[in-house]
């Protein structure tokens, strides 16, 4: 019986220019999003195997998150939610993920560098 090994795999700092926010600019003109992702899975049979069959294809992560980055929201926990909600329909054995929106220089009347919200996600919730 294979005991398992569990790690974390993470893809940090995907950038997006879309078009999520309340304000008319922000529709209009857009913005720049940065996405992160970590998650905790079980790295035994990757470590030994050393094929990609074995382990969590994070391109595939990469692209879950752009398709919903394309799609419109007023809200970050909107977006965040549509995320978690997609990938945990794409990798359902994943014990446990977060996932992270990040708006750059969001419009709070002063200056912020990010407004940021993240979910947890994964099987193990």
């Amino acid at each position: 019986m294979r005991v398992p090994d569990f790690g974390r795999i993470e893809l940090l700092g995907m950038e997006f220019l879309a078009y999520h926010g309340c304000l008319a600019s922000e529709k209009e003109d857009g913005g720049r999003f940065v996405v992160d992702f970590r998650a905790t899975v079980d790295l035994a049979a990757a470590e030994q195997s050393d094929s990609l069959i074995d382990t969590l294809d994070y391109s595939a992560v990469y692209k879950t998150v752009a398709s919903e980055m394309a799609s419109p929201s007023n809200l970050l926990e909107n977006v965040a939610h549509r995320i978690r909600e997609a990938l945990e329909e794409a990798y359902p054995t994943i014990p446990e993920f977060e996932i992270s929106v990040s708006k750059r220089n969001p419009p709070v009347g002063g200056y912020a560098t990010v407004a940021k919200v993240t979910l947890k996600g994964g099987c193990a919730l």
